[in-house]
């Protein structure tokens, strides 16, 4: 898919005015701005009714502790939008010679009202699908959990072993905990860097789209699979297999996500129970995988080597560390591919136009 080369997001690297990028398809036409407008939004009123019959099912409304699930999350990725949008003017135009001027132009050229319009209205439809995802993933703690077959379909794989035990064993528990460590929490940092940075530096909004709908459907996708087979991971169903790994900020969330589901299930009425424990499938592979992907659909050769081996250290991490059994990160993957076809779907359907990317 990453062959298409007339769908990838490239402009040539002169100056850039507001004229360059009126012909080279930033903007959309009316019609085609307020279909992908009203498709995205579909998509998300959709899922927030989804959400608000479990709410209404398990009697517990959307919770947004501290914050951290919407507000804080919006108004960071609008903060993140600014700084890379100024950044990337004051980049491009210290190439061609230096002016306050110059970097208002491109600024003035890159953000239309209709670009800001559709970004801004794409922050806020990934927020909210966000926030209802999160909480989805909650209310899961209330169904029964089948971490027992995932484990036994896990050993049958591996000839009887834990795949988990054999990383210890082939990567040691001390070092190898603190490097991996860092692999998967660094995922923290992809999500808002890999969604915001699309919209805020390609210079087509439409193919920024892209990348932001298949982002929605990994969030949309994963919980169905949370759902579909509710699990906690190896590292709640066997812990022995962990017990002997260096503590870690990661041993630390995850005796902090027991905690939290233990106080969910014991007080659903409280205003923090929260629990944010799920296997399958894993989303850090999913998304990650996706992120890959789209690098390949934008021909970004480089950067889709360099996902290719990040993506693989993470689901060494997922396992490693009894995240995730080796069915969720496969899961995973299969859900990134799916995602992105929808996401491409969404923004391209069956019959739509498709402007060919400025020359190189």
């Amino acid at each position: 898919m990453g062959d298409d080369r007339e769908r990838r997001d490239t402009l040539p690297e002169q100056a850039v005015t507001r004229k360059t990028f009126d012909e080279t398809g930033v903007r959309l036409s009316p019609e085609n701005a307020v279909r992908l407008t009203a498709t995205l939004w579909t998509v998300v009123v959709v899922f927030a009714v989804v959400t608000l019959l479990r709410s209404h099912q398990v009697g517990i409304p959307l919770r947004d502790p501290g914050g951290a699930m919407f507000r804080g999350r919006l108004a960071s990725a609008v903060g993140l939008l600014v700084v890379l949008a100024v950044g990337d003017a004051v980049v491009r135009t210290m190439l061609g010679g230096w002016s306050w001027r110059g970097v208002a132009v491109r600024i003035r050229g890159a953000w239309s009202r209709q670009r800001i319009a559709l970004v801004g209205s794409g922050l806020l439809a990934y927020h909210l699908v966000y926030v209802c995802y999160r909480n989805l993933k909650s209310w899961n703690a209330f169904r029964a959990q089948h971490d027992q077959a995932l484990l036994a379909f896990d050993r049958s794989l591996f000839g009887g072993h834990s795949p988990a035990v054999l990383l210890h064993d082939l990567l040691g528990q001390d070092i190898a905990a603190l490097v991996l460590a860092v692999v998967y929490k660094s995922f923290t940092y992809l999500v808002p860097a890999s969604v915001v940075g699309t919209l805020a530096l390609l210079p087509r909004v439409r193919e920024a789209y892209v990348f932001l709908c298949s982002a929605i459907w990994i969030w949309i996708l994963g919980v169905a699979s949370y759902y579909l087979i509710p699990t906690l991971g190896p590292f709640a169903s066997a812990p022995s297999e962990f017990a002997g790994l260096s503590s870690t900020p990661i041993t630390s969330t995850q005796a902090e996500y027991l905690a939290e589901r233990s106080h969910l299930l014991a007080a659903p009425g409280a205003s923090d129970a929260f629990a944010s424990i799920a296997a399958f499938a894993s989303l850090h592979v999913a998304f990650t995988c996706m992120v890959l992907l789209m690098a390949r659909y934008y021909g970004w050769r480089r950067t889709t080597i360099t996902l290719a081996a990040y993506l693989a250290a993470v689901m060494v991490s997922t396992i490693y560390f009894g995240w995730h059994f080796v069915v969720d990160d496969v899961a995973g993957v299969l859900l990134a591919v799916l995602a992105v076809y929808l996401g491409r779907l969404m923004v391209y359907p069956p019959g739509s136009d498709r402007t060919k990317a400025a020359p190189r």
